[in-house]
């Protein structure tokens, strides 16, 4: 099943909060079949049910989109030759639309209220029927009903075809056929004035020229309601392309605790756009045994007919192993930048001296192959900026070799800085080569004493490659902060022997 026209697709998102990782993963789809065949991807937002929007969320679900690289023909933002492209703002052509199948009997007003619909379903719960609208309605006359329109309250409903048989297709299944008689009489104009999703799709889709509707497979029941609408109106169905869910490890529904977070939360966490866009693009979709894609490659290679029918299973180490690989294989002066920026927001200037981006420049290949996410950065090289360094407590130095033995540690500490302090030149190699020697001297393994080093520079048990990181901080600060930690270890009381 193809399309003779050239392709259009749409992003559709309901303004009702930050977009996840499901809902993206169809834009990104989408996005990829268009640039794929020279086609148009446009935005258009659903808000047609104004109880459930979100203030700023409109503003954020294009942030998304931008932080994705996902651009835009037509929009919201950039208008386009079929706005306007946010629905609320389309009501007219909604009303028109339900006038002419209202006129040609195909749509009727329905005054049930909300009391006498409760009330049918919990008859048809009761005798285990199936639940749906009994057409109570449907045979009042259209004179009559067009005057009680005037002055009651009422919905419109669509006059699903009595008997028979609907045939719709979708792009990944191929033809679906449901029985006209399991189908009710669904709502497409509100009380408001606003329409469902279902006729609002049915009128912009066709208006804006769209012929592929890609999106979740939660739609699947209403394919043949859509294909009976479109029908209707005497419009040409699109292609519909219906994705399957994503599911959480070990089955289930995705929560946020598996990954079902929004992008800009990811975007926040460290992760890079190219490696979130990979990601999404295979929970779902494979080509050969390649798992690592370049944008262009993607763009490239994707077919939208190679969608898995079955539902993938999010899996948070492979995302976070993908932004490792994208993250080695960033040129160093493009990831300098973004450490950079990011040190700027989470070193607080209180205890921090202002960031150096020559400095910045010189630690980053010290850490590019020990990062998974740029959240990983900061506690990894804040010591590099910090104006004081408090001496870590005697804990952090006193384990495994040198637990009980204070004393011990601060000799070896003592030496070392004296070591440091007479290294020239101040450089990586000729200082591990210096302090090699010294752990031959004082007859201790080498990794027991620049542990202790390590701790005394840094604070930590775990750094950037030490000798490297001590250049970077200078002679004068490691010298230093070495002296402060072995005075500390003189003082800590020997144990009692055994």
């Amino acid at each position: 099943m193809t399309s003779q026209r050239p392709v259009r697709v749409r992003y559709a998102p309901s303004p009702t909060g930050d977009p996840h990782v499901g809902n993206i993963r169809t834009a990104i789809w989408a996005w990829l079949h268009a640039r794929h065949t020279g086609g148009q991807f446009l935005i258009r937002i659903e808000d047609t049910d104004q109880s459930r929007k979100v203030e700023g969320s409109v503003e954020r679900i294009l942030a998304s989109l931008e932080w994705l690289g996902l651009d835009w023909d037509e929009g919201p933002d950039i208008g386009g030759p079929y706005g306007p492209y946010v629905q609320s703002e389309r009501l007219d052509l909604y009303r028109a639309a339900a006038d002419r199948l209202l006129a040609g009997r195909q749509a009727y007003r329905c005054f049930c209220t909300p009391e006498e619909l409760d009330a049918m379903r919990a008859r048809q719960r009761e005798q285990k029927r199936p639940p749906g609208y009994e057409g109570r309605c449907r045979n009042i006359p259209p004179e009559e009903a067009a005057d009680r329109g005037a002055r009651e309250p009422h919905v419109v409903r669509f006059a699903v075809p009595e008997g028979g048989v609907t045939v719709a297709e979708d792009l990944l299944r191929g033809p679906i056929e449901v029985a006209n008689d399991t189908l009710d009489d669904f709502v497409i104009l509100k009380s408001d004035g606003f329409p469902t999703y279902h006729l609002a799709h049915a009128v912009d889709d066709p208006a804006m020229q769209i012929t592929h509707v890609t999106r979740g497979d939660e739609w699947l029941p209403s394919l043949p309601r859509h294909a009976l609408l479109f029908d209707a109106l005497g419009e040409p169905r699109p292609i519909y392309v219906h994705t399957p869910i994503i599911l959480a490890p070990g089955g289930g529904k995705l929560s946020k605790r598996h990954g079902a977070k929004s992008v800009l939360e990811y975007a926040e966490d460290g992760f890079l756009p190219d490696a979130v866009l990979n990601f999404l693009c295979i929970t779902g979709w494979g080509y050969g045994d390649e798992t690592v894609f370049s944008r262009e490659r993607l763009i490239e290679v994707f077919e939208i007919e190679n969608l898995s029918l079955n539902p993938a299973t999010f899996d948070m180490d492979k995302l976070t192993w993908l932004n490792g690989v994208y993250l080695r294989e960033m040129p160093v002066e493009t990831l300098a930048e973004m450490i950079a920026q990011r040190l700027e927001r989470e070193l607080p200037a209180d205890v921090y001296r202002p960031l150096d981006r020559g400095l910045v420049e010189e630690a980053t290949p010290l850490i590019q192959e020990r990062i998974q996410t740029l959240a990983d950065v900061t506690p990894l090289v804040d010591f590099f900026w910090q104006s004081e360094v408090p001496t870590p407590p005697a804990d952090a130095f006193l384990q495994k070799k040198f637990r009980g033995q204070p004393v011990e540690a601060a000799r070896l500490l003592t030496a070392s800085a004296r070591t440091v302090e007479a290294t020239d030149p101040f450089e990586a190699a000729v200082l591990e080569e210096r302090m090699r020697a010294l752990a031959a001297e004082l007859d201790v393994k080498v990794g027991d004493l620049f542990t202790l080093v390590r701790v005394a520079v840094t604070g930590r048990r775990v750094t950037p490659p030490l000798f490297e990181s001590m250049e970077i901080v200078g002679q004068g600060v490691c010298v230093d902060r070495i002296d402060a930690a072995a005075a500390m270890l003189a003082e800590v009381p020997q144990p009692e022997p055994s």
